[in-house]
């Protein structure tokens, strides 16, 4: 049986606020419908996943899911059961796992408990049960509410398509909340397995902060260093963070011999795994003669975020006789924050000499050595 991911992300999200969508808004340096996406196309029994979008959010998904293996992308309708239906019949067979976008961690166990309760069921969803007593009432209280038989109902939800199809003609299309509300409506059978605390949906400025509690707790800390040196050659100003500093002398480079920039790139790529500068910019690739090294460490801070790493710190030694680091310090610190979108305070640059020793202290060139510190997963890769 062929097993779809159906993941709906056609809201507004106009309770939270704000001009954009939620399921588009970063969360851990990725956008929260990248991380549903991910949790579900990488469960060992689902074949595919396919994703549900807005009217006019063509670019805004393309660019949080790029990458991602996830077909062409659907458009949805006005209700969320217009979308769901759009989705189905995009699928047509097999099983299907509808989950909304604002739940971004779906635990693989969840799916497991899903898959196998559908077996002799039409349907499955995961619950939880009410922990609150609970009571009708509105500016006084008033009767309590019996919770023993109450449930909390999540997503993913899992049915076989033609039977969502099936209760989707008989019940029709009105307002469901969920896709389950469908089903028992048009008198199919839902079974209920245990649901997890990390499928809370993001609704509220609160659920966000949560959220982003429940990823910090997942990261761990990592550290990544870099070194880069360059020989004086030609004539000046030389490219240091960014910044173009006077001197008589330049520096030698296939790029613009930037030693802070290259030093910070690897220091990140170091401390995320990925390898060095040297294997994303071959000095033997001609489109990079004489480019400037803000694309580079640009490059290696996009690619900690896009596997939900957070830059928390780089500290930086430039390693030379001349020029006198001093006066631009400040400036090349607000450039390297700039390029790596994070506050000066996040920045440190210092500058130390050799002693008139080794080839810096005879005044043959420059170096720079950084340390990165970053927080990331412990399964990233």
């Amino acid at each position: 049986m062929t097993v779809t991911a159906l993941i709906v992300a056609a809201g507004k999200g106009e309770r939270l606020g704000g001009d954009m969508p939620k399921q588009y808004r970063s969360i851990g340096g990725k956008p929260v419908l990248r991380w549903a996406v991910e949790a579900l196309s990488g469960h060992r029994s689902i074949d595919q996943v396919r994703v549900v979008i807005g009217e006019g959010q063509q670019a805004v998904a393309q660019d949080a899911l790029k990458g991602l293996d996830v077909g062409d992308l659907i458009e949805g309708g006005p209700e969320r059961s217009d979308s769901v239906m759009n989705g189905l019949q995009a699928i047509t067979t097999g099983a299907v796992l509808v989950h909304d976008a604002a739940r971004p961690f779906c635990p693989p166990d969840v799916v497991d408990r899903l898959l196998s309760a559908l077996e002799g069921n039409d349907g499955a969803v995961p619950v939880l049960p009410v922990a609150d007593t609970l009571a009708l009432g509105d500016r006084v209280l008033e009767e309590p509410v019996d919770r023993k038989r109450l449930l909390r109902v999540q997503t993913p939800q899992a049915f076989h398509v033609e039977d969502l199809i099936y209760a989707y003609e008989e019940a029709g299309r009105k307002a469901a909340t969920d896709e389950s509300t469908v089903m028992l409506t048009a008198g199919l059978k839902v079974a209920t397995v245990p649901g997890d605390p990390m499928l809370e949906k993001l609704t509220t400025a609160a659920d966000w902060s949560r959220a982003e509690a429940i990823l910090a707790s997942r990261l761990v800390s990592r550290t990544g260093m870099g070194f880069d040196v360059h020989a004086f050659d030609g004539e000046g100003p030389i490219m240091l963070g960014g910044v173009a500093v006077p001197h008589s002398r330049g520096l030698a480079g296939h790029s613009d011999a930037d030693v802070v920039l290259h030093a910070l790139t690897d220091a990140l790529l170091g401390a995320a795994g990925l390898g060095d500068i040297g294997e994303h910019f071959p000095p033997s690739d001609a489109q990079w003669k004489g480019a400037s090294s803000d694309l580079f460490l640009r490059h290696a801070a996009e690619l900690v975020r896009s596997r939900g790493g957070i830059i928390d710190h780089v500290d930086v030694t430039i390693i030379a006789e001349e020029p006198k680091v001093g006066p631009h310090r400040p400036a090349i610190r607000e450039r390297v924050a700039a390029i790596l979108s994070i506050g000066q305070s996040q920045v440190s640059i210092k500058a130390t000499t050799t002693e008139g020793l080794g080839f810096t202290g005879r005044g043959e060139g420059m170096a720079a050595q950084a340390v990165a510190s970053v927080r990331m997963g412990i399964a990233a890769e």
